[in-house]
């Protein structure tokens, strides 16, 4: 799995590097900034991209939006510190396949890149229960459900 890491947080890109380190993946590239990020995207096509939000040229969502078009094939895992439901909703919206707390990342980052490339979504346990409940009115009993089944596995 070759892997992307796109934040402007120095000791973040080294805490990824040693979790990842026994994981069997390749961090084809550290970038710290939107704009280099589409680019890198474009011309690495990697697997999956680790992104973070507030990000200095370009934020982390408006880069996902474009790595969309440029890397239709890379899944996105959000990683951010930001708690904000509007945010996660957006971040989501805009083609992110899961969303990681960064005060989470040691218990779960490997969780959520197993769920993310497992093809299924990834929300941070802390954010989980918050999240369905505002996300889910008008959805279903059998869909909410299968949501849940899905989530609950990504997790463990």
């Amino acid at each position: 799995m070759r892997i992307l890491v796109v934040d402007d947080h120095e000791p973040w890109h080294d805490f990824v590097s040693k979790a990842l380190r026994d994981a069997h993946v390749q961090i084809v590239a550290k970038v710290s900034d939107g704009v280099e990020a589409v680019r890198q995207a474009k011309q690495l096509q990697p697997d999956l991209i680790l992104l973070d939000i507030g990000l200095p040229g370009m934020n982390g969502i408006e880069a996902a939006r474009q790595i969309r078009g440029v890397a239709p094939n890379s899944k996105i895992l959000f990683i951010s510190e930001n708690r904000s439901q509007e945010i996660v909703q957006a971040a989501l919206n805009a083609g992110g396949a899961g969303y990681l707390v960064k005060s989470d990342a040691g218990s779960e980052l490997l969780p959520a890149l197993k769920a993310i490339l497992d093809g299924k979504r990834f929300i941070s346990a802390s954010l989980a229960s918050q999240f369905v409940v505002t996300t889910t009115l008008g959805v279903s009993q059998t869909t909410l459900l299968s949501w849940i089944i899905s989530l609950i596995s990504g997790v463990r």
